[in-house]
């Protein structure tokens, strides 16, 4: 008969294989297992992401003419751009939180805010959208497809808002947090922290860029 101590290393031997497996991030090109932080790519014409291992992404790094673009990992802070009340208000955004970024497949400039049914895309006023551009020289950089300028003026507990130009793929992660934790008609207390929590982990990543601006 076996001893206590020779059943309770058998039966911690049993539950260590019967616990559910932490999921593995896998590259969608090659199947090779990635990291948790890993590279992305994005099909511009599905506005769909991939992951992908370095040497995947290495691929279509530059390339034209591919279906699949690279999306870049830099983040900036553009801390001296900032959009008067009026402004904003001529971009008919229904709130304080937005991305723009050149889509090559639609030859102009998208404007989406995150919502809880997704990203929600705006009709924008290009007019403003152009005199807003020629103001402040970082927003000629943006990569068609890739890089968006992540802009948010929600003010709420002297948190610091701001411009930020980010991968489209954050731009996605904040439609993500807001999609799977909004509940009720403002969104409750756990999807604001998150979003607060989501622009301090971004503000971390970032180097400052100081552009000039015509107030």
């Amino acid at each position: 008969m076996s001893s206590p101590d020779r059943r309770d290393a058998g039966l911690e031997v049993l539950r260590r294989f019967t616990r559910p497996r932490a999921p593995v991030e896998r590259c969608d090109l090659c199947a090779r297992e990635i990291g948790v932080e890993h590279e992305h790519l994005i099909d511009p014409a599905e506005r769909r992401l991939a992951c992908a291992c370095g040497p995947c992404a290495v691929l279509f790094s530059g390339q034209a003419g591919t279906r699949l673009k690279r999306v870049p990992r830099e983040v900036r802070a553009l801390d001296d751009l900032s959009l008067s009340d009026a402004q904003w208000e001529a971009l008919r955004l229904p709130i304080d939180l937005a991305f723009f970024y050149e889509s090559t497949p639609q030859s102009r400039v998208v404007a989406c805010y995150p919502s809880p049914a997704g990203a929600t895309e705006s009709l924008l006023e290009l007019d403003t959208w152009s005199e807003i551009r020629a103001a402040h020289p970082a927003l000629l950089q943006l990569e068609p497809d890739v890089q968006a300028l992540l802009v948010n003026r929600v003010r709420r507990g002297g948190g610091r808002n701001g411009c930020f130009l980010v991968p489209i793929d954050q731009c996605f992660r904040l439609v993500g947090i807001i999609r799977m934790h909004w509940k009720g008609f403002t969104g409750g207390p756990e999807v604001w922290d998150r979003i607060d929590r989501f622009f301090t982990d971004l503000r971390s990543r970032t180097r400052p860029d100081r552009v000039s601006v015509d107030a």
